[in-house]
């Protein structure tokens, strides 16, 4: 890579000298009298993608990014030259608007998945109808809207110009094909200097594209999406042209990393016994950690946490797929793809997929939903994963309906009906999975969640000086209020279902896991008021104050933690597992329990492990001993322990070769073309 960065350089080198001549001899006044309307376009749209930067990386003083977009907008301008003057306007605002909706588009993004929109996710933008109050209640912010002012702004300039009879005047003047070419001389000259400034490990990043923020700070935004584009088709070509490179490195790293079962004292414990699968919708460990005046959030979970294998330091591994990349990382032990989602964009890969391998042991497989399957492709996709059957919206009758569908309390009485009949109709185990709904944002319907104050009791002393216990609002009426109103009615649900379980014997030889699938996706500000909040001001405590704790960008990340349980009627196996893990070490930690395992599996089974890698799809990465940020390239202890640059340097390359493979076997269907090879050397 060092060399080809030399080469680039050498190149725009070269271009600098060529050009140098031209540039020292431009006429630059004259150039910006008859350039108004191109100079406001340049700068209000430069204003708004450092904007965008500003409010969402907190990247304030960073150069490379202004060059990079400001170069973009220079090649945009220079076509401009190539219309008559009366005609520009309609170029650049149309410009305007596309610029100012990725600005919108970006803003309102970051704010729900901490990362940037992509042109890969068309597919997934289908999804957005369903969750349509969402957006608008959780993510929309009044600061999203600060871009619209570039187009109103520039057709302001306009007007303007039109009085002044500015554009007749140009036309006399200018010589459209010598400035469309100055102005790409500029164009051409700023992206040199640019690329003189980069690096070895910034142009790896770029061709990468692990990490969109790292990307945007380091490349500009307009940047980042001309990347974005040629990334998106990148996978039409690769899969004809890049195939034995990618399956070359594929075999490279299994046969460095071969899946080597290790037994230990889990191995084979859960042999034959029926598995049933409680996907959490966005349960994050805070909720099992809170409390409001004494009572908790999640009584049920915290019950059952502690009467089975609870792992409190598991983390979700999920992109922009959210709850359907929790289930395929999950069931593979694969990643979320770079580029799009597999639900939707890779479906029709061949897969291992844990309810494939428990089919192959004689389990009946199935899954069950009180939403449309479609959402997500689920449709297509759980049958690729090995589920025979599918117990969907129409499989229910929809008599309570909360949020985006069918009410958790309703859909577990009537799963538990369909799962007795379908265990009665097939003399064998079986392995489901539920999915829960009411606890997926935005958390609004607070007339149906029941009663449950988020308020918080504090002492005080009153005018005659004595002390009286009062209450104050704390999170009433805030986001992360309403999702632990949303997150106490998900529990109860669950109490329920335990219930309706056991009375119908569907507790006996069974193991029961409950897994968060992602973080509930709200804002870092929203936790900054639950950690700092004064009762008797009912405001956030001054960061002045001695009390005050910061809650900042690592607090944030590792606050996004899920749960994980495996709980047993008998409660025989009860233990806590501190190790770092991920949803991808699932399938080999469960998988050992139950007597099955993928030889494509990329996670491990935790229980051999004493220190374990969870590398996630922007690039960062933790362990036992650190938080690694790849866009900021620093990280943060999590002992007292040394960290060695070794440590950290090491770890970022597993990490990225684990994404790399991961991304490889989806796009390219390895793992089909792995065993057709195999086949055919037998």
């Amino acid at each position: 890579m060092d060399s080809e960065g030399d080469f680039l350089k050498t190149k725009f080198k070269n271009i600098l000298i060529k050009t140098g001549k031209d540039i020292l001899n431009f006429n630059y006044k004259d150039y910006i009298n008859t350039s108004i309307l191109g100079l406001v376009f340049i700068i209000s749209s430069l204003l708004n993608s450092s904007l965008v930067r500003f409010l969402t990386t907190k990247n304030y003083f960073a150069v490379k990014p202004i060059i990079a977009d400001l170069a973009f907008l220079l090649f945009v301008t220079t076509a401009a030259y190539l219309f008559k003057p009366k005609q520009r306007f309609k170029y650049f605002i149309t410009w305007s608007v596309i610029l100012t909706a990725i600005c919108v588009i970006d803003s309102m993004y970051y704010t729900f998945f901490m990362s940037f929109s992509s042109i890969s996710l068309l597919a997934t933008s289908l999804q957005v109808v369903d969750v349509g109050d969402a957006l608008v209640k959780n993510v929309v912010e009044v600061k999203d809207l600060l871009f619209l002012w570039q187009p109103i702004f520039l057709i302001f300039i306009h007007k303007s110009l039109q009085k002044r009879k500015y554009y007749i005047n140009v036309e006399k003047q200018e010589k459209r094909k010598k400035r469309a070419f100055n102005t790409f001389l500029v164009a051409c000259t700023t992206f040199a200097i640019f690329v003189l400034t980069l690096n070895a490990t910034e142009i790896s990043s770029l061709s990468k594209q692990w990490s969109r923020e790292y990307i945007v700070n380091k490349f500009g935004l307009y940047m980042y999406h001309i990347n974005d584009i040629v990334k998106s088709l990148e996978p039409k070509f690769n899969t004809m042209f890049g195939y034995d490179k990618a399956y070359k490195e594929f075999r490279d790293y299994y046969n460095e990393n071969p899946v080597e079962l290790q037994t230990n004292k889990y191995t084979n414990i859960f042999e034959g016994r029926n598995v049933i699968l409680i996907h959490t919708e966005s349960m994050q460990k805070t909720a099992m950690e809170t409390k409001f005046n004494g009572k908790e959030v999640t009584p049920n979970l915290n019950k059952l946490a502690n009467e089975g294998i609870y792992f409190s330091n598991f983390y979700s591994q999920v992109s922009v797929g959210t709850s359907s990349d929790a289930e395929f990382t999950l069931s593979t032990s694969l990643m979320p793809v770079n580029n799009g989602t597999v639900f939707m964009s890779y479906f029709d890969r061949q897969y291992i997929g844990l309810p494939t391998l428990m089919k192959e042991k004689g389990y009946t497989t199935f899954s069950m939903h009180g939403n449309i399957d479609s959402f997500w492709n689920r449709n297509v996709m759980h049958k690729t994963l090995g589920y025979e059957k599918l117990y969907f919206k129409t499989s229910y009758k929809i008599d309570e309906e909360i949020g985006l569908g069918l009410s958790d309390k309703s859909f577990f009485r009537q799963a538990t009906d369909i799962m007795k009949n379908v265990k009665e109709e097939n003399d064998q185990p079986f392995y489901s999975t539920l999915i829960m709904l009411t606890n997926h944002t935005p958390f609004d319907e607070l007339d149906k969640y029941g009663e449950f104050p988020v308020t918080m009791n504090y002492l005080t002393t009153n005018d005659q000086g004595q002390t009286v216990e009062e209450t104050a609002n704390y999170l009433e009426g805030t986001s992360l209020g309403n999702y632990f109103k949303a997150s106490h009615y998900a529990d109860e649900a669950i109490g329920e279902l335990m219930n309706h379980l056991d009375e119908k014997g569907l507790l006996e030889n069974t193991v029961v896991v409950f897994y968060g699938d992602h973080d509930a996706r709200l804002p870092r500000k929203e936790y900054n008021l639950m950690y700092n909040y004064n009762p008797e001001t009912d405001d956030i405590l001054d960061e002045t104050d001695p009390n005050y704790d910061e809650f900042d960008y690592y607090d944030y990340e590792l606050n996004r933690s899920v749960p994980l349980i495996i709980w047993t009627k008998d409660k025989k196996f009860n233990q806590e597992i501190t190790t770092a893990m991920g949803m991808y070490d699932v399938l080999p930690t469960l998988g050992n329990m139950l007597g099955v395992y993928s030889p494509y599996q990329l996670g491990h089974d935790i229980m051999n492990l004493n220190d374990n890698l969870v590398p996630f799809p922007n690039g960062n990465w933790l362990s036992n001993y650190v938080y690694y940020n790849s866009s900021k390239q620093e990280y943060i202890p999590l002992t007292s322990n040394p960290i060695s640059d070794e440590y950290i340097k090491e770890n970022t390359e597993k990490s990225e070769e684990i994404l790399n493979v991961s991304d490889s076997i989806i796009v390219y269907d390895l793992i089909k073309a792995d065993n057709e090879k195999n086949k055919e050397g037998k």
